[in-house]
């Protein structure tokens, strides 16, 4: 009787900072010595919280990839001499590869059990103001969110040191991104993987539509379908649901916050399997 075969697995949003969400880790575990999982991002909002959650993940999947959320880049307490910006993102690189946990900053890996290859390619994009509600962008669609009463904690605890702005940061994202994703090889059918989704046509179930400024950057858009992307991972929106644009699968793959999951009608599903070879 075949046995099961090795899976590319899924999570986001695990906010442990919230204790009714710990019990959740229990879920996370492998089916097979060979599963890889995906966390993509808002893992916690300190780096104790990060790094430990994913050295006990480590011991638990062969292999282990993680992109940054929102949550992870906030100062925590704002204080003299806390780190922020790229300061803090690199510090959290720097752990993480300590624990041997794949970053966006490390050559992508290749998932490739019994001849399933795929470029797995953990992306740290952030967010432009691109997005906005009722055709806006830039500065004066974050002002008329914040008109209508929903403003992000971003605004208040994400520096982004040096860069002058969160614009800034993020195009120069892109930029570096953009260019190693065009150096894959022909056919690698990537799983693109950011903690923001990279199609704003995801943003419709938002319950505040005006939180769309804080969500991703159209400069991503084209993404999936240029690169040949088997599918795209993400999180951030806290509305864990598939949706298949263009013919590519787009899997949001968060748990979320306590007061979010435990409204659903049906429990939490992590991890979110992504492919499976066969046995």
């Amino acid at each position: 009787m075949p046995t099961e075969g090795p899976g590319l697995y899924a999570t986001s949003d695990l906010h442990i900072g919230y204790t009714d969400n710990t019990p959740w880790l229990t879920q996370l575990q492998p089916r097979t010595n060979e599963d890889w999982l995906i966390v993509a991002g808002d893992v916690g909002e300190t780096y104790d919280q990060v790094v430990d959650t994913l050295a006990d993940l480590k011991e638990r999947y062969a292999e282990v990839i993680w992109v940054p959320g929102n949550h992870e880049l906030w100062t925590v307490p704002p204080k003299p001499g806390e780190l922020r910006g790229v300061a803090r993102y690199d510090n959290l690189v720097e752990g993480l590869r300590g624990i041997g946990v794949i970053t966006p900053e490390d050559e992508y890996p290749v998932w490739d059990p019994h001849g399933s290859a795929l470029t797995v390619v953990p992306m740290f994009l952030l967010y432009d103001y691109s997005w906005g509600h009722n055709g806006l962008t830039g500065r004066a669609a974050v002002d008329a969110s914040i008109a209508d009463g929903i403003v992000c904690t971003d605004e208040a605890l994400l520096h982004t040191d040096p860069y002058d702005s969160v614009v800034d940061w993020c195009h120069e994202r892109v930029r570096r991104t953009e260019e190693r994703l065009m150096a894959l090889p022909e056919g690698s059918a990537p799983v693109l993987v950011n903690h923001f989704p990279l199609d704003r046509r995801v943003l419709a179930p938002l319950y505040y539509p005006s939180f769309s400024v804080w969500c991703g950057t159209e400069l991503s858009a084209d993404w999936p379908t240029r690169f040949g992307a088997y599918a795209v991972v993400y999180g951030h929106l806290h509305i864990p649901i598939p949706r298949e644009l263009d013919g590519i699968l787009h899997q949001e793959v968060s748990l979320g916050y306590p007061r979010e999951w435990r409204a659903r009608r049906d429990s939490p599903t992590i991890p979110v399997q992504i492919a499976k070879a066969r046995p």
